[in-house]
């Protein structure tokens, strides 16, 4: 899991989601959370989970898409095996594993509905019947739902049962898309850079000034999956020239909500000014043995002037430094 302040990030709008899940969590309060693909959903759940009081018990997840017709009773409630325990059928549904913890129905709009019925008789007294039982067992199990749809117009288009509709939307989530909370693209990008050097043991930088610009003009179709999947490429493959040609090569109108932030040509090219400039004065460093003086006299400019360009580049201190190079050195010699 994220830490709180990159999962939630600085809009008012998740910070509203935020202060509605600190409210709603030890309640029973069934929750239905609605985004598009690739916002969050399963990770809001997963955070709802772990901050209540069913946090305790485990977390199911229940890929409502990938369910077959055939999946009724014998895997959603119980089969008819010999019961052991309590009186639960020795072969266990979905429900019975996730009992004294949460069930999370992830995109629930595409359940059959065979199991929406079965859903829905479960979510009314939170009893199911085992198949080819008599005996009724009570599980103590939090519903949590998600969908990528409008479920409200599914139900009116005939395509979800009204009456489960209503008894999972005790609270409705609105997750907002990336592209309607683009301040948080530097911290999301941060993360999963550090994320991914550490999975796969790489040193690479945070992402560029001038590629945070892009990014802050791109569609974000995909959402912070498309975001955390291109860090990912960008950190296995050591360079942003992997990444950078997913910007600026769209058609207009393959982006339908598109925002444009308002960056002048001004902030641009000063910004890529900077970024190709310290991206010189690093190789002056490594070609003069990270010797900052004889740097300085390579590049006819004075040590002082160097000095400032390191600090305004953000390149000066010795963690930095380490982040933009892997060689062996001692820092002792960058004086």
């Amino acid at each position: 899991m994220p830490p709180d302040d990159v999962l939630f990030g600085q809009t008012e709008t998740m910070a509203a989601v935020r202060d509605t899940l600190s409210k709603v969590a030890d309640t029973n309060i069934p929750v239905l959370i609605e985004g598009e693909s690739g916002t969050g959903k399963e990770l809001v759940c997963r955070y709802l989970h772990e901050h209540s009081i069913w946090g305790q018990g485990p977390l199911v997840k229940m890929n409502c898409p990938a369910v077959p017709d055939t999946f009724l009773d014998t895997d959603f409630l119980a089969s008819e095996d010999a019961t052991f325990g309590q009186g639960f059928a020795a072969k266990s549904g979905i429900v019975s594993h996730a009992r004294g913890g949460t069930l999370f129905c992830d995109e629930i709009s595409e359940l059959n509905f065979p199991l929406q019925t079965k859903l829905l008789h479960f979510l009314q007294d939170g009893r199911f019947q085992a198949n080819g039982v008599t005996n009724t067992h009570k599980v103590h199990v939090r519903v949590i739902c998600a969908t990528n749809r409008q479920l409200q117009a599914q139900v009116e288009n005939g395509l979800f049962r009204q009456d489960l509709y209503f008894r999972i939307t005790g609270l409705v989530l609105r997750l907002p898309p990336l592209r309607e909370r683009l301040q948080d693209l530097p911290s999301l990008a941060n993360y999963f850079v550090e994320l991914y050097n550490e999975q796969f043991q790489r040193n690479m930088p945070p992402i560029s000034q001038t590629l945070l610009i892009l990014m802050r003009n791109h569609c974000w179709s995909g959402n912070v999956r498309e975001l955390e999947n291109l860090i990912k490429r960008y950190v296995v493959l050591g360079t942003e020239d992997a990444i950078i040609s997913e910007f600026g090569h769209r058609a207009p109108h393959a982006c339908k909500h598109n925002v444009i932030s308002a960056v002048s040509l001004g902030d641009m090219t000063r910004t890529a000014v900077q970024e190709m400039e310290g991206r010189i004065i690093l190789d002056a460093l490594r070609a003069n043995q990270w010797n900052r003086r004889r740097t300085a006299s390579a590049l006819c400019i004075s040590y002082r002037s160097l000095l400032y360009k390191l600090k305004k580049a953000g390149i000066g201190g010795r963690k930095t430094l380490g982040m933009f190079t892997a060689e062996k050195h001692s820092f002792r010699n960058l004086q």
